[in-house]
């Protein structure tokens, strides 16, 4: 899976956009009620997304990102349109999608063994048919030593890799992921990054990723999906034509420089228009008096 140049860029999304469409969204709206006003959080999506992409959803503060991934998973009912899994409509929660939060959300008074057999159990697998799979996964993410742990025992990073393992040991079609790695310090957040590539790179997934971060965007997607925000609508598609495998080293490229400084362009031109205390932060008074004497 390699883009070394604009021609093998070209080849690569060449390939990725004859392959399925694994999720479609038609005018997809969604509209929130507040008394008796309502306000359109995602107004007539138009998106297509190609079996094992991997998708990041970027946007200012408001622009629909969470609303989307929910609604994809079908944890919330959306208002109109359409949105498919391979030509079907979503109706609720299936294992077909996973979801991974930014918060903690194992059980915690089950083991890392006995989170990520719960899935398998729900759906019908006999105790031994879900430990073996389970153990399977766990082994996948280097946590084969802790098991039998809990998740207070477990440092942060440690925590979303079960939580990963536990979606994906219901073989999803799709993994959905809000924000997973923005509570983790930077040098563990990097590793995660890492990690879930290789993850990605080696199984039959397909990746949809919110992040605020755009850094983080450019370094893990196949394309990056733009937001607006008021209402939540497509800015733009942005085709990530750099190289993989990808590491941080490649931040530091004039490649990457210059994809960062488009979406930058993008994500923050609105978030002035959102908020113009963004523009100018207003002096703040000296309110005791300071001595720079001991």
């Amino acid at each position: 899976m390699n883009t070394t140049t604009n021609n093998g860029a070209k080849q690569y999304f060449e390939q990725i956009y004859q392959r399925p469409v694994i999720l479609e969204a038609k005018k997809l709206t969604q509209v929130f009620q507040h008394g008796k006003t309502q306000r359109t959080v995602l107004n007539q999506l138009d998106l297509k997304i190609h079996k094992r992409e991997f998708i990041c959803v970027i946007g200012p503060s408001g622009c629909g990102k969470s609303t989307f991934s929910r609604v994809v998973a079908g944890l919330d009912p959306y208002h109109s349109g359409e949105l498919l899994v391979d030509g079907q409509p979503i109706i609720g929660p299936s294992p077909e999608r996973g979801m991974v939060f930014q918060g903690y959300t194992l059980f915690p008074w089950k083991t890392v063994k006995e989170n990520v057999m719960f899935g398998p159990l729900m759906k019908g697998a006999s105790h031994a048919s879900a430990e073996a799979h389970a153990r399977e996964w766990i082994d996948i993410i280097g946590l084969e030593k802790y098991e039998n742990q809990y998740p207070h025992q477990l440092s942060g990073g440690m925590k979303q890799r079960v939580a990963i393992a536990r979606a994906l040991v219901n073989q999803p079609k799709i993994l959905l992921m809000d924000e997973p790695f923005g509570a983790l310090d930077p040098h563990t957040r990097q590793k995660m990054q890492k990690h879930l590539m290789d993850l990605w790179q080696n199984i039959d997934i397909t990746i949809i990723f919110v992040t605020h971060d755009m850094d983080e965007a450019i370094l893990l997607a196949d394309r990056i999906v733009a937001l607006k925000a008021n209402p939540g609508e497509i800015k733009e598609i942005i085709e990530v034509d750099l190289p993989r495998p990808r590491n941080a080293e490649l931040m530091l490229t004039p490649e990457f420089k210059r994809l960062r400084e488009h979406v930058d362009a993008l994500v923050h031109a609105q978030e002035e228009e959102l908020d113009p205390a963004l523009e100018e932060l207003p002096k703040i008074p000296r309110m005791t008096q300071v001595s720079t004497h001991k």
